[in-house]
């Protein structure tokens, strides 16, 4: 589980983005994480994946305070978190390239990077495209490539922003059987605009809104 209490942020010069902000992520199932543009629900996903440090508040994943901690332990904990932007940078190279990355990060034996990252690439229906220069790759696909990049890693909890925004209907479709089929495996949050998908998909929902984030049931997902 991620947990963050009372935790406020915001960026150099700005207002507050999140005010207080209380939650909890647990380590299975699907969070859906909703609410306006600007809301803050990106930064909440930044703050929850370890990547920002709130300015105020503790952030806590798996009992550990983390950025009360050592940065071996620090490090420990981020390997466990995945990200996952809306719009993902491509590393230069091929498909493969790109999801073998973090395998090749994590120091693992390549004979074992290459099996992971063939596994994810078929999850993704990307295995027929494993050759194909990243720098070709439409917004869709490269949205794909950063979730089977992802998922090579095997996370404990994979953070995604918009995850449906690039991709057609056949692709959200299978995307979203996917997401279904591994909940039980790992915890997953996703920030979306995309209420029928979150309908589908969440076991929780947060909304956040004027800084601040609170839970209501997938049920009233209708009426934010």
């Amino acid at each position: 589980m991620i947990r963050l209490e009372n935790v406020w942020f915001r960026y150099t010069g700005g207002n507050w983005v999140l005010k207080g902000v209380t939650v909890e992520l647990p380590g299975t199932g699907v969070t859906v994480v909703v609410g306006p543009n600007g809301s803050g629900k990106t930064t909440l996903l930044k703050i929850a994946g370890l990547i920002y440090k709130p300015l105020k508040g503790r952030v806590e994943a798996w009992g550990l305070d983390v950025w009360g901690s050592d940065g071996r332990a620090r490090l420990e904990a981020r390997r466990r978190v995945v990200y996952v932007h809306e719009k993902p940078v491509m590393l230069k190279g091929s498909v493969m390239d790109n999801i073998s990355y973090g395998l090749r990060l994590r120091g693992i034996p390549p004979g074992e990077v290459a099996e992971k990252a063939r596994e994810a690439a078929r999850m993704l229906g990307l295995h027929h495209i494993l050759e194909k220069p990243a720098s070709k790759l439409s917004a869709g696909q490269a949205q794909l490539v950063a979730l089977a990049r992802a998922l090579a890693v095997s996370p404990r909890v994979l953070l995604l922003d918009e995850p449906f925004a690039h991709l057609d209907w056949k692709a959200r479709r299978a995307v979203a059987a996917l997401l279904g089929n591994i909940k039980n495996g790992m915890g997953i949050v996703i920030a979306t605009h995309d209420y029928y998908m979150a309908r589908r998909l969440a076991d929780r929902v947060v909304v956040v809104e004027e800084g601040k984030a609170w839970r209501v049931s997938p049920s009233e997902l209708e009426l934010v």
